[in-house]
């Protein structure tokens, strides 16, 4: 299908995207790297009489590692982010998410912030940015505020950016251990979404769990922290039995399975306790 006329902008600064936006209101969407909202557009899901287009803001696109704090522009691509080797070193969770994205043509041109923006349940990014207990930061004409991870997926393809606001920029404190995390998912064969994806940050000492970030995606309408299988982990020897558990407890935070044609909500909380125990078995190898 072919997308209902609309009027585009493409400014080059955030303060002018946010006048255009303000001037515009609920009329406006806005376009990054166009993954997500292109497909909606010829489906005719949304027909805003406004595009404005954030892709050519500079500003946007920086990737920072600065003492103890990352900082990611919402318009980082997703290849940007897998090459990266600062990231390799201090957060390598986010470049081996980024590099399981699709493939290398949505990786090329998809970013970060409207990943997390679009808030699609089946969606890599939400996992690992969950696990490292991420804060994203969104700008209005008003203003700017900080995000939690852990509050801004709302419900299925709805996060906590208002109609006003941007994303701008995504931050994550360094991981005490950076090697201790992976992130590992069952691919939909035709898009590289996740069936099921899991991504798990550890703090090991001596074989023991000090502290543990567990992010599910796929499972739910939206995107969750397992805290049941975290609350399990912490203080606990990391060998088989703890393991097997733990990992048992990672669907008890969703009360809705999605269900599709890709799996049944059964097999997704089965898929779900088994990569659970994956990731945590990788994780704490590494570490």
């Amino acid at each position: 299908m072919i997308p209902a006329n609309f009027e585009y902008f493409a400014p080059k600064t955030i303060e002018e995207a946010l006048q255009l936006l303000e001037q515009h209101g609920e009329d406006a969407k806005i376009l990054s790297g166009g993954h997500s909202l292109i497909p909606v557009l010829k489906l005719r899901l949304a027909s805003p009489g406004v595009v404005i287009d954030i892709g050519r803001i500079a500003e946007l696109k920086a990737i920072k590692v600065d003492g103890s704090t990352i900082s990611i522009g919402a318009n980082a691509t997703h290849a940007e982010i897998a090459a990266n080797a600062d990231l390799k070193t201090h957060c390598p969770l986010l470049a081996e998410t980024a590099a399981q994205i699709g493939d290398q043509q949505v990786r090329n041109r998809g970013t970060i912030g409207g990943s997390l923006t679009h808030a699609d349940p089946a969606a890599d990014w939400p996992a690992a940015i969950l696990a490292l207990d991420a804060e994203i930061v969104a700008r209005s004409s008003q203003g700017t505020r900080t995000i939690k991870a852990a509050d801004f997926f709302l419900d299925l393809m709805t996060s906590a950016v208002e109609s006003d606001e941007i994303v701008t920029e995504i931050r994550i404190a360094k991981p005490e251990q950076p090697a201790a995390a992976v992130y590992l998912k069952v691919p939909q064969s035709a898009s590289g979404f996740a069936v099921i994806g899991v991504a798990a940050q550890l703090k090991v000492t001596n074989g023991k769990c000090e502290a543990a970030s567990i992010g599910v995606t796929g499972l739910a309408p939206k995107a969750f922290r397992a805290s049941s299988v975290e609350a399990a982990l912490v203080g606990k020897t990391l060998d088989e039995a703890a393991i097997n558990a733990a990992s048992a407890k990672a669907d008890a935070e969703a009360d809705d399975a999605m269900e599709d044609i890709h799996a049944s909500g059964d097999y997704r909380r089965h898929l779900a306790r088994v990569f659970a125990k994956r990731a945590v078995l990788a994780a704490a190898a590494k570490a």
